[in-house]
Order: structure tokens, then sequence, then C-alpha cells
């Protein structure tokens, strides 16, 4: 009887550590953090404009340095499933409250749509064969019968 309900008791701890390991079970919120900014945006910016004229073209700067005062930030990152997707930085100088340069990494060419979950093309996570369902839609199937 011992064993019974030894083996019984390590069946239901490995079940619960599984179901807590985050196998894909646990929802992963999507976080979108900073300006999103596209190459489009950039674009539009020239020398010689002014901080307003800056702010209607990519809106408002993530980061104004108070100890850099003539430079503005722009920081976008996306997190998908715990797991980061992408990063981007634009980094605007100025001089005399003017446009002086820019420096930018590798930007976006889509759409700001693109960033919204409710658009966006996210992988799914199952697995199709050649029957055509998902291993999840099976194992509802089976727990059905």
């Amino acid at each position: 009887m011992r064993a019974i309900f030894a083996s019984l008791s390590l069946l239901v701890a490995a079940c619960a550590t599984l179901a807590l390991s985050g196998c894909g079970l646990v929802y992963k919120m999507e976080i979108n953090q900073g300006n999103y900014v596209t190459q489009d945006m950039v674009a539009k910016l020239k020398e010689g404009q002014t901080r307003q004229q800056v702010k209607l073209i990519l809106g408002t700067p993530t980061t104004e340095s108070v100890f850099h005062k003539d430079r503005w930030d722009y920081t976008y990152s996306l997190e998908r499933r715990g797991q980061k997707v992408t990063a981007h930085k634009l980094t605007l100088l100025f001089a005399d409250d003017k446009l002086k340069r820019w420096e930018v990494a590798e930007l976006p060419t889509s759409p700001v749509v693109d960033r919204d979950p409710a658009y966006a093309n996210l992988e799914k996570d199952k697995r199709v064969d050649e029957g055509g369902q998902s291993w999840w839609s099976k194992l509802g199937d089976w727990w059905r019968k």
C-alpha cells in the first residue's frame, strides 16, 4: 500500500512540476516598449529642422537627458513569448535648437500598425501534420472520446 501511495505521490509531483515549468502552457504577454520608428519616418528628417518639427514626425522622444540637452533618443524593443524579437535605436543631435545629425541602427520599413498584436503575424505554437490537425486539437478530440 505504501509503495502505491509513494508512486502516486511521485506521479502527482511530476505532473505538477511539468505544469508549472512553463512548457508553453503559460501565456506570456507581448511587450512593446518605446517609440516605434520606421525608415520612412527617418527619411522625412532634414538637417536644420526645429525640435517641434521633429516631434511632429517622430513623436516625443523616449529619452531627453538633463545632462545632454542637445540629444534625443528614440528606442524601441519588442518581446513575444518572453523572447526579444527586435530592438531599434535612433539618436538625434541638435545644435542651437536645430537638427544637426542623427545616428540610426537598422529600422523596420513596415508601417506602425504592424506592431499592434491584433494585426501582427505571430508564429503559431502548433505543429500540423498531414491530417491538418494540430497536436492540441488531437488531444482535445482524444479527451472528448
